[in-house]
Order: structure tokens, then C-alpha cells, then sequence
């Protein structure tokens, strides 16, 4: 069973977004695997202390992307292909680098120097033994 134990209580966002997250970022990782049950909603509901509708919300988001499958009335359960954890993994990556890009365009930063500076700290990451994806 996909545990919610270690659901960061802090965050930005609203929490249905950051509990679709947290899924994505399982499949991504794989520790939520294909074919794993998911906490029924009421359950994720009284564990976070949320509205039973915002887990709903965050429920049928992770259905649209195909990362679960519900059926009335019965469990849900993880669906994961390589596929879809490659899928989670990119979409995961894509929101990360888009915090980063709106942390740096407010701070006034132009496109040219963030790419100088990212591509300096990259070539750093690696000199210093860093691994490259």
C-alpha cells in the first residue's frame, strides 16, 4: 500500500497539486510501483487533515495522467509502465526547473546569464564527482 506517512506537512501550492506530486515524485523514485493499493480517499483525507473532496481532486489529476486506476465504489491502485515513471520522472524535472526560472527572472536575471551560470555549476557538479543523468 502507497504509505502518505512521509507526506511533506510543508509546501507550496495548493494540496490536492502536492499530493499528485507526491505520487509522481513515488512513481519517479520507484517506491510506488505498479499494481501497489491506494489509501482510500477518506484515509489520505484524515492522515493530512484535508477535505475528502481535495483528495478527489488530487485523485482523479493522477487517473487523467494514467499514474492510477479507480474503479466506483472499489480500491485504487497504482498503474506504472517505464513509460509513465519516465513520463513522471520528465514532469517532475520540468516543474523544478520552472520554479527556478521564475525565482530568476523575478530576481532580474536574463536568460544569457542564467544559462552561463547554469552550465558554470554544471561542469562544477561533475569536476567535484557529481552524477550526470
Amino acid at each position: 500500500m502507497v504509505s502518505f506517512s512521509d507526506f511533506p506537512t510543508g509546501g507550496e501550492g495548493p494540496i490536492y497539486l502536492r499530493i499528485v506530486r507526491f505520487i509522481r515524485a513515488g512513481v519517479a523514485a520507484g517506491s510506488v510501483v505498479d499494481g501497489d493499493e491506494m489509501p482510500s480517499r477518506r484515509v489520505v483525507s484524515a492522515t493530512l487533515g484535508v477535505n475528502p473532496n481535495t483528495v478527489q481532486k488530487a485523485y482523479r489529476m493522477l487517473e487523467e495522467e494514467g499514474l492510477i486506476v479507480s474503479r466506483s465504489g472499489a480500491k485504487s491502485f497504482a498503474c506504472v509502465t517505464p513509460e509513465s515513471r519516465e513520463a513522471a520522472r520528465q514532469r517532475l524535472r520540468a516543474e523544478e526547473l520552472g520554479r527556478v526560472i521564475s525565482s530568476l527572472r523575478r530576481s532580474g536575471m536574463e536568460k544569457s546569464a542564467a544559462m552561463e551560470l547554469l552550465s558554470k555549476l554544471w561542469d562544477e557538479d561533475i569536476e567535484e564527482g557529481g552524477e550526470e543523468e
